[in-house]
């Protein structure tokens, strides 16, 4: 009588196998969601027309496109950027950003765990990538089809170079030309005695401006000497689409235009933050102070403006802070700003106890820079002490003998 065969269990499947199925169905779902509420990409949109007008010498500054009457709020050399964006159809353009955010997606999450010193396998990649995805600010950036990825992974790419890398700084002066905003980091480098870094990033941008002026000399002279202090062209800055100071004080003040009551708490918010990453010890920690620093302190932080969350939880988690990354990564994907009514007015009639809700992320940064502050002086007051108690430890020593 032949022997039974015992019958083989199912292999369970490799983690890397998960990790891979897991980004699938995670792209999967944000597409059919994107075709399901026909999205419109409407940034993208914007972008198409400020590479249609570079292209074809149009005025770059005076048209708006979109229901929602959007108009050009970038430098010119952007828009010199832009032009390929009008070499496809609407909807292969649509596909190619999609694609393109989520790739780039993928090098922030790779990026942030460089910027954490961590190594990074190719399965908690997929798995990073694939969760990441559903945090707010990045999920918006894919569904307004935003360049925010863009400008991080340059900018983030460039300050963890290897120190005295070759042009170590250009990217950043790059990003800067795209975008402004990463000029803190001009700023920061600077701070912390790399002035030849500082120097190439100021080079780089510099020649950015030359660009747009040689090709675009026309729109060149309208944005650097009228466009760039018109805050209102970008949007209403007290919606609570806004995550600055600058949203937070006029919705809790019910004024539109709070004046001095956010400029000077952003002049300070910026010298602390700013201090505070200039004597950080760490690399990483200095770079997500400069970071958040600056989306304190701009005029409008546009919630999808906020994807440095994604190395924020990877240093944390670096670090083995669990508990805080946990809460930064719930603060990040609750969307509590659009849980209160936010429709025509609304936004600056907020009773007190919504108006946390409203402002989730510059409270939450504002929680980091002060315990991170508090930390230093932590570790100032300890190494004073540890001074102190060595030299009586001398004294006695030298007494006894």
């Amino acid at each position: 009588m032949p022997k039974r065969t015992v019958a083989s269990r199912p292999a369970l499947l490799s983690p890397a196998l998960l990790s891979l199925l897991l980004l699938a169905v995670s792209l999967c779902s944000f597409t059919a969601l994107c075709v399901l509420q026909r999205a419109p990409m409407a940034d993208l949109l914007v972008y198409r027309a400020e590479g249609a007008a570079a292209s074809h010498g149009g005025d770059l500054y005076g048209f708006t496109v979109t229901e929602w009457r959007l108009p050009a709020t970038y430098p010119p050399f952007a828009a010199i950027l832009f032009v390929p964006a009008t070499w496809l159809p609407v909807p292969a353009l649509k596909a190619a950003f999609l694609a393109g955010n989520a790739l780039l997606l993928a090098g922030l999450v790779t990026l942030s765990a460089r910027l954490a010193a961590r190594p990074l396998p190719l399965p908690l990649l997929c798995a990073c990538t694939a969760l990441a995805l559903w945090l707010e600010p990045v999920f918006q950036t894919l569904l307004f089809g935003q360049i925010n990825l863009a400008v991080t992974c340059l900018a983030l790419w460039d300050l963890t170079r290897p120190p005295g890398a070759r042009a170590k700084g250009l990217a950043l002066g790059l990003a800067t030309g795209i975008k402004l905003t990463p000029a803190v980091f001009v700023v920061y480098v600077f701070l912390r005695g790399r002035k030849r870094e500082a120097a190439t990033a100021t080079a780089g941008f510099a020649g950015t401006v030359l660009l747009g002026a040689l090709l675009l000399p026309s729109a060149s002279t309208d944005y650097w000497t009228r466009r760039l202090y018109e805050t209102g062209r970008v949007g209403k800055a007290w919606i609570v689409d806004n995550q600055s100071l600058r949203g937070l004080v006029a919705r809790v003040l019910g004024d539109s235009a709070p004046g001095l009551a956010w400029v000077l708490p952003a002049a300070l918010a910026a010298v602390v933050g700013l201090s505070l990453a200039a004597r950080a010890r760490r690399e990483g920690h200095g770079v997500l102070l400069a970071a958040f620093t600056a989306l304190l302190v701009c005029p409008i932080s546009w919630t999808h403006h906020w994807v440095w969350c994604v190395p924020l939880l990877a240093v944390l988690l670096a670090e083995g802070r669990t508990r805080t990354a946990a809460l930064v990564a719930l603060v990040f994907t609750a969307r509590t700003m659009w849980l209160v009514p936010h429709e025509g007015d609304l936004d600056l009639e907020l009773p007190w106890w919504q108006q946390p809700l409203a402002a989730a992320y510059p409270l939450l940064a504002l929680g980091l820079i002060g315990s991170y502050d508090s930390m230093i002086s932590c570790q100032i007051d300890s190494t004073e002490q540890t001074g102190k108690l060595a030299c009586l430890s001398r004294r006695f020593r030298s007494e006894r003998r």
